[in-house]
């Protein structure tokens, strides 16, 4: 198969499943154990967090462990929002954000009565700094803007976020699931106060991920049963799925920039190929910033959830947007919020490529573009 869907997921790097293996059969013991079988894995746990803090330019007490990328943004929004409600009530957020934060968002809205304001992007799916600004109020309390999005690649002015926030006195959360492992996440202090990450997105196992706090900051656990994480996350921790996330996101910031470069050539040479082959295709998202792995594509007239099934046929992996979303019927939101009409949005495929992904394999795909349009057309 060639598999051209890596922001939905990636394979486990076989050193990664190394750094798991010793938990998941002789150390088995429970980190908040006192015995020698939990000291071992105790010692784990504190081992990877340091060495995560240290990618991260962070402190290792900074590093809250939890059970995916999902759970790490409900963490950081519905958290801080409940632990700083006192000061305001007035939320920020952006249309094009993944579930992971809109839904929480919409649940403090209707729920716990916080005022929530969505921001908007232009056709490039960027927003614009000064309607941050416009919108901020004596009431503001946490700002959440993810760093790169998941459909369209599309990179948002983090550094001028944070600037705009940290003058404002306001929190900025920033969900960069998407964006670690292509592009550089310091948390440093001119940086977001919180960060969210998914080992699955780096090469890592599915069901680890963290949230970066920076020191300082309270937040309010959202789930209860013990005291794990200095109390802000309860529960045994996953001690394999910890090992393996930090050997992965080692493997993953090492030698970045130059394999960037060359998945960013393989996404233009697909482009050109697609070009050729349906002149009509338009490409979605910045034409400059954005992820160099990901390239989604409207097919005007074509359905696209057809020309998905017509490539898993001839054995190409692709996908229509968030993996997430499986199942759904609706456009893509973030099409949407972009200004791409409801129609064209549902004709549109998201390819995205990874370390994996060869020359050979995008000729392939280029190769069989004509057959499936053709196909299709008729």
């Amino acid at each position: 198969m060639i598999y051209l869907d890596y922001n939905a997921t990636t394979p486990l790097a076989p050193e990664a499943r190394e750094a798991m293996l010793p938990y998941l059969g002789e150390h088995f013991g429970n980190p908040s154990s006192i015995h020698a079988a939990g000291r071992v894995t105790r010692a784990a746990v504190d081992d990877a967090r340091d060495r995560l803090a240290n990618l991260l330019h962070a402190k290792p007490h900074e590093i809250i462990f939890t059970g995916g990328g999902t759970e790490s943004d409900n963490l950081g929004i519905i958290g801080l929002a409940r632990a700083h409600a006192d000061t305001g009530r007035h939320l920020i957020t952006c249309a094009t954000e993944h579930h992971a934060v809109l839904h929480a968002f919409e649940f403090l809205e209707s729920h716990e009565k916080f005022r929530v304001t969505y921001l908007p992007v232009d056709r490039t799916g960027r927003l614009d700094p000064d309607e941050l600004k416009a919108a901020l109020t004596p009431d503001t309390t946490l700002v959440s803007v993810m760093s790169a999005n998941n459909e369209t690649g599309t990179l948002q002015p983090v550094p001028e976020i944070a600037a705009i926030c940290r003058a404002h006195g306001a929190l900025f959360h920033s969900d960069m699931i998407q964006s670690f492992g292509k592009q550089a996440v310091d948390g440093t202090r001119d940086g977001p106060d919180a960060i969210s990450l998914a080992a699955h997105k780096f090469y890592g196992p599915k069901g680890a991920g963290l949230l970066w706090l920076r020191a300082g900051i309270s937040i309010r656990k959202i789930q209860f049963g013990g005291f794990h994480e200095n109390e802000r996350r309860p529960g045994t921790e996953n001690v394999a799925a910890i090992a393996g996330m930090t050997r992965a996101a080692e493997l993953a910031v090492c030698g970045m920039e130059s394999e960037q470069a060359r998945q960013g050539g393989l996404r233009d040479r697909l482009w050109s190929g697609i070009r050729a082959a349906f002149p009509g295709a338009v490409m979605n998202g910045h034409p400059g910033l954005r992820l160099a792995n990901t390239l989604n594509v409207t097919f005007p007239g074509l359905d696209g959830e057809s020309l998905l099934i017509n490539l898993d046929i001839e054995g190409i992996g692709a996908s229509s947007g968030s993996a997430c979303m499986v199942g759904s019927i609706q456009p893509s939101h973030v099409l949407l919020a972009m200004g791409v009409d409801p129609g064209l949005a549902k004709s549109t495929v998201r390819f995205s490529l990874g370390k994996q992904t060869t020359a050979e394999e995008i000729e392939r795909v280029i190769a069989i573009l004509p057959v499936i349009i053709a196909r299709l057309k008729g």
